[in-house]
């Protein structure tokens, strides 16, 4: 009885300490929309005062705000990576296929000014968040990855670092990809149903952006896996940045494009954002 009561002690508290999942309603006024967000908060969030870094994690194509709780083999990854690192993480809706961009086209696809300026406030108003550049880093995967860069490109005055798993970086190889027409149709909603071309989505493409990045001196961390079908576009941004002489860390690991693969980069990613984040304390 007394090893049974022991136990129930520990799983108890074992459980008591476990990181929170909030989920949050975050209005758009761009798209008139209100959409949500998933957001942990370390355990010690709620026996301190203290302000918080943020780092924002990016689904990928297809998927939803809940992807990075849910479809990780293990399901307390992020949990526990808010924990080990004392960081608000915070999962914030993107659509099946927004890229993270403001489309010119559907006022019901602007996603640049809903993560860059509305989750962003409404964080920064709803939690004790270090509410500038040097507390906020934002990561993802595939689609995700591509937002991370594109957003922490466009707006350095938000971020101090930014990364990319699996990214797409460049989003005219999707084009490549079959059946095509199929691929065409879910670019409708960010660049209209005649306006999906090569030279549009090359336009929009992190590989694009080298130049803005040296501009910005943000640091920045890539990985993909070496089976992975998006690997020749990150080795391509790679070998830009490397030319280009800004510093970054670049990783191939064995994978494809999986939540395994994903599981794996992730604390990784944590590492490295955390250096950064003690240096500007």
């Amino acid at each position: 009885m007394k090893r049974q009561l022991l136990l129930l002690f520990v799983l108890f508290s074992i459980c008591a300490q476990a990181a929170k999942v909030d989920t949050l309603q975050i209005a758009s006024a761009a798209m008139h929309k209100t959409y949500k967000a998933a957001v942990v908060l370390p355990n010690s969030y709620a026996k301190s005062k203290n302000t918080y870094p943020v780092l924002y994690l990016l689904h990928g194509a297809y998927g939803h705000f809940g992807d990075w709780l849910k479809n990780t083999p293990n399901k307390n990854l992020v949990k526990n990576l808010s924990d080990q690192y004392d960081i608000i993480i915070v999962m914030p809706e993107g659509e099946t296929f927004s890229f993270y961009l403001d489309s010119p086209v559907n006022k019901g696809s602007q996603f640049e000014t809903y993560i860059t300026q509305e989750v962003v406030e409404k964080m920064d108003q709803t939690y004790r968040t270090i509410a500038e550049k040097r507390g906020r880093v934002i990561s993802g995967l595939s689609m995700g990855g591509h937002g991370a860069l594109y957003l922490s490109t466009k707006h350095p005055e938000l971020f101090c670092a930014a990364g990319s798993m699996s990214g797409a970086v460049d989003m005219g190889t999707m084009l490549n990809r079959e059946p095509k027409a199929d691929i065409i149709k879910l670019f409708e909603p960010v660049f209209g149903a005649n306006g999906v071309t090569q030279e549009l989505c090359e336009k929009h493409a992190v590989l694009e952006m080298v130049g803005r990045m040296k501009i910005n001196n943000i640091s920045l961390i890539i990985d993909c896996g070496v089976d992975d079908f998006l690997i020749e576009s990150n080795r391509e941004l790679h070998r830009r940045l490397v030319y280009a002489k800004i510093p970054h860390d670049y990783t191939e690991r064995p994978g494809a494009h999986t939540w395994t693969y994903w599981e794996n980069a992730l604390p990784y990613q944590l590492l490295f954002f955390s250096k950064i984040l003690n240096k500007l304390k």
